[in-house]
């Protein structure tokens, strides 16, 4: 009988009742006992779904209070030296928030571990620092304590990150430590681990090992070859997962490894097919077949997955474990919970629970047991077909303006070198001009105002005059605290990406669609389910009263076409590239309504570019070549006199720098504080022409930066970056910290600004 199982389930709740007692946590409102009861009380609900849903395991190992990667390192010990005064070693959850977030404690500062993207995924995870001689022990009474309440809902599997990803995503701290090399000293530890669990009587351990989606090099390979020859599982049933695409060997050398069972993730495998993986499956060796995406919300077609599953051998399909393609941890909790979405649209979602269940009904299907599951096939295919034709779905004006692109300019007037002499004549900065990212925290009476808005319990006038007030206040201290470019705040947005869909056509709202960013952040993406237009201005009026605020340039704040594209439930019923032109066009016709309302700087920010670069080399550049298109679309038909900047953060550059250069944009704002502005190495090698303002402190933390902190990595900078290219900003925005935490910050900046002016700056001339 075929048999299903999951990678992983969302672990903030339905409600992200997690997210909340964490937050109350931290404030100190909350016990560490609050903490583990919210937990097992979400664990205990996944698990008895999984149960309900006849899945062949209950999944253990998956839930986090912060990342799986950070737990794995605290399970190993993996803690950098600078925590070792300030965490008790027995109080694991103490030492993970450190490492997250950072502190300041009796004069000794730790700032937080650094923060990057998942593969090419939203959710982030705390990078792993690799020191000369790191003093590892096992640490994993929280996942057997774990595995022991799961025993009641099911044969237990248990997921453990690989050890070859785990050192992948790592960085080496020091001249001295190379990843690798380290392999055979994290070995001893990560086997006790591997023991404990198998012990604790697990029926199989999950590897997961998404960093063979990468490219990885000859010696890598090889090392994840010897390693797991050399590991003892105790006898469990072993699975090896690679996701996200497809692995970097052939399926012969994949299957080779040492494994009972192999998962491909066959939503994202570049030219792996579900009958290639079972024609090539050794015999007495078991496929994990990823056929329903865990990344996306739409329906899955089953009788189409069916009938692939069908073209399989009576030998092959007994070899066989249906699975989603990677964890659904990137997929909101369920769908029951949503009322006010149109009907016909909802008809076409399936969020983390409604997954379960498809993978039960494909079970049904393929083990001849399809009248148990009649009525749900032919609603299923009633959606599929629903879907397919709507009217809602297709609009022949937006068809008709992506065939006529070439009418619409890629490319700025004049060049950068020219710009600059423009903009600076215009703008008058000093050197080392000072700015933010652009959003000023959220506090409580924003967000109840905005909720309040959305119920009707508060009339559009007095919503506006508030929002007004908050612009007003955020401009008033920004003046106060020196800033040279100003923001209005972004009071009005409730999120960077859902604000600008909640204006555009084309898309789709939850209200409980959270999926988990980082830690306790987690994002509500729009749905995209047609095509994309601007019916009306988005962020004029905003900007506009914050201009008519101050006699400082104020920036337009709006987030670009890859960025709202990446962060939002795609329709995959046409090409990502067609969506996100789409999308380009409608934001520049908001970039033009800007700068005819006299805004001089706007940025259009991108922390997503990166994000969206394919896994595997070969399908780099033609993502890159779109995207950065996609970017120019909506922000070259300007004036050389406007300014246009954007911001990414988190993010490796290293493979993409000749497309940011192609961006053109003339400010770029990146995060590089977590890094100690190891970032900019890139930008100095290349010799990036055009201006860059690298983040000097970190806003995921409480923690204040002294002065001379961001004075030493703007002295830094100055080494790297043509002094008169540099901007001095923030990592990234600032709407999660509060305004004490805000104020005391840019302050500190400020003056870091200044001390470099009158060191650094003295002979380069104002923008002028």
């Amino acid at each position: 009988m075929i048999q299903a199982h999951i990678l992983g389930f969302p672990r903030i709740g339905k409600k992200r009742e997690l997210k909340k007692t964490i937050e109350a946590y931290w404030r100190q409102e909350a016990s560490e006992a609050d903490l583990q009861k919210t937990a097992a009380q979400i664990r205990q609900q996944n698990w008895q779904w999984q149960q309900e849903a006849n899945l062949a395991y209950v999944t253990v190992g998956d839930f986090s209070f912060y990342d799986n990667i950070l737990d794995l390192s605290v399970a190993l010990n993996n803690v950098p030296s600078r925590y070792r005064d300030l965490v008790d070693g027995s109080n694991v959850l103490d030492t993970q928030f450190i490492m997250a977030r950072g502190r300041t404690a009796g004069g000794v500062e730790a700032p937080a571990c650094a923060l990057t993207k998942w593969f090419d995924t939203n959710y982030h995870y705390i990078v792993p620092e690799f020191e000369v001689e790191p003093r590892l022990a096992l640490q994993a009474e929280a996942l057997l304590a774990e595995i022991e309440q799961a025993k009641a809902w099911g044969e237990v599997k248990v997921v453990i990150p690989g050890l070859i990803t785990y050192l992948w995503l790592g960085r080496e701290k020091g001249s001295l430590v190379n990843r690798l090399n380290l392999l055979d000293v994290f070995k001893p530890v990560y086997q006790q681990l591997i023991s404990r669990v198998a012990q604790a009587g697990v029926s199989a351990i999950e590897i997961d090992e998404p960093a063979l989606a990468n490219d990885l090099p000859t010696d890598w390979i090889e090392a994840l070859r010897k390693l797991y020859a050399e590991l003892d599982f105790g006898g469990r049933h072993t699975v090896l997962t690679c996701f996200f695409d497809a692995p970097c060997i052939d399926l012969a050398d994949y299957f080779a490894l040492p494994f009972d069972t192999f998962h491909l993730d066959f939503i994202h495998a570049d030219g792996i097919g579900l009958k290639q993986a079972a024609d090539a499956l050794p015999a007495g060796k078991q496929l994990s077949a990823g056929l329903i995406s865990g990344r996306n919300i739409w329906k899955a077609d089953i009788a189409g997955i069916v009938a692939e599953i069908n073209m399989l051998s009576d030998a092959q399909r007994d070899a066989l474990l249906i699975a989603p393609a990677c964890s659904l941890l990137h997929v909101p909790f369920d769908l029951e919970g949503e009322t006010k979405l149109d009907p016909e649209t909802k008809s076409w979602l399936a969020f983390a629970r409604q997954k379960l269940q498809e993978l039960q009904a494909i079970v049904a299907v393929v083990n001849g047991q399809k009248e148990v599951v009649d009525g749900y096939l032919a609603a299923n295919q009633a959606a599929i077909e629903s879907r397919r034709t709507s009217a809602r779905v297709h609009d022949p004006v937006v068809q008709s303006a992506i065939d006529n692109l070439d009418t619409v300019p890629a490319r700025r007037k004049s060049t950068f070198a020219e710009r600059k002499k423009i903009q600076g004549a215009c703008l008058n900065l000093p050197a080392f001009p000072t700015t933010t990212i652009g959003s000023f925290p959220q506090t409580a009476e924003i967000r109840a105002m905005r909720h309040d808005f959305r119920q009707g319990t508060v009339g559009r006038q007095d919503y506006v005059e508030f929002m007004q007030n908050e612009i007003k206040r955020a401009i008033d201290i920004q003046e106060e605290v020196g800033l040279d470019v100003l923001v209005h705040g972004e009071a009005e947005r409730n999120d960077m990406v859902e604000y600008f869909g909640e204006q555009l056509a084309g898309f789709a709202f939850t209200e409980n669609g959270w999926v988990q960013s980082y830690g306790s952040r987690c994002v509500k993406p729009p749905v995209i389910y047609g095509d994309v237009s601007r019916p009306a201005s988005m962020t004029t009026d905003w900007i506009t009263f914050a201009q008519s605020q101050t006699d400082k340039i104020v920036k337009g704040m709006l987030t670009g076409p890859v960025t709202i594209l990446q962060w939002s439930f795609v329709r995959d019923d046409q090409p990502r590239r067609t969506t996100c032109q789409q999308i380009a066009l409608a934001i520049l016709e908001e970039v033009q309504d800007l700068e005819k309302n006299g805004i001089q700087i706007i940025q259009v920010d991108e922390p997503a570019l990166r994000e969206g670069l394919p896994l595997h080399k070969n399908r780099q550049a033609e993502y890159l070549e779109w995207a950065t298109h996609a970017f120019r679309l909506a922000t070259s038909d300007v004036a050389d006199e406007t300014q246009i900047h954007t911001h990414m953060c988190y993010s490796e550059f290293n493979e993409m720098i000749e497309y940011i250069i192609s961006l053109d944009a003339d400010v770029i704002s990146i995060e590089t504080s977590r890094s100690h502005m190891k970032l900019l190495d890139i930008f100095n090698a290349c010799d990036y022409p055009n201006e860059i303002g690298p983040g000097v402190y970190d806003i995921h933390s409480p923690r204040i930066p002294p002065v001379k902190e961001m004075e030493n990595l703007l002295h830094k900078a100055a080494r790297l970056i043509t002094p008169e290219n540099l901007w001095v900003n923030p990592d990234c925005g600032l709407k999660t910290r509060n305004w004490e935490e805000t104020k005391a910050a840019l302050s500190n900046m400020v003056e870091a600004a200044k001390r470099i002016r009158a060191q650094v700056a003295s002979k380069i001339p104002a923008q002028a």
